[in-house]
């Protein structure tokens, strides 16, 4: 499978934007902040800072349209190539928030518990990977097809939320 740098700005840009209104709307909100261009963030791959009353909390954002397969794509590395780990594995985030841009559904998976949990059981899911073309070259991305119920029954303090 192929996808282009642009396909998957285009999702990812879309999921921040609703994932940042949403948290917006939430009481207890007090702010939210893109941290997505800034580096010192970006090396920690956290999305947004969302402050609520009960304080700080850092949120990664995955942005997804193939909700159809009812799986998640857990990222193993970013970049084959250059021998890059996948966000999922190293993320800094308290929380990972997995969003259907299609079907603007949500679910809000707790970090590091559910990396944690992955580690463990990844050998069982399927790897899959996609390539992407950047001008004349292009770099694989590869994850693990994770079953969206199976992360549901096994992880506790996964919310599924429909916006």
């Amino acid at each position: 499978m192929s996808y282009s740098m642009n396909d998957g700005l285009e999702v990812a840009k879309q999921a921040a934007a609703d994932i940042d209104a949403w948290l917006c709307a939430q009481p207890g909100t007090i702010s939210v902040i893109n941290v997505e261009d800034d580096p010192a963030f970006q090396s920690r791959d956290i999305d947004l800072i969302w402050t609520t009353q009960k304080g700080e909390v850092l949120v990664e954002v995955k942005g997804d349209r193939w909700n159809r397969t009812n799986n998640f794509f857990f990222e193993t590395h970013s970049n084959l190539e250059k021998g890059t780990l996948g966000c999922f594995l190293y993320t800094e985030a308290d929380w990972l928030f997995y969003y259907f841009v299609n079907t603007r559904l949500l679910y809000k998976l707790p970090m590091p518990k559910t990396r944690d949990w992955f580690r463990i059981t990844m050998n069982r899911f399927r790897e899959r990977s996609t390539t992407t073309p950047v001008g004349n070259s292009r770099y694989t991305t590869v994850g693990r097809l994770v079953p969206i119920p199976t992360v549901m029954l096994e992880v506790s303090g996964v919310v599924r939320q429909q916006m």
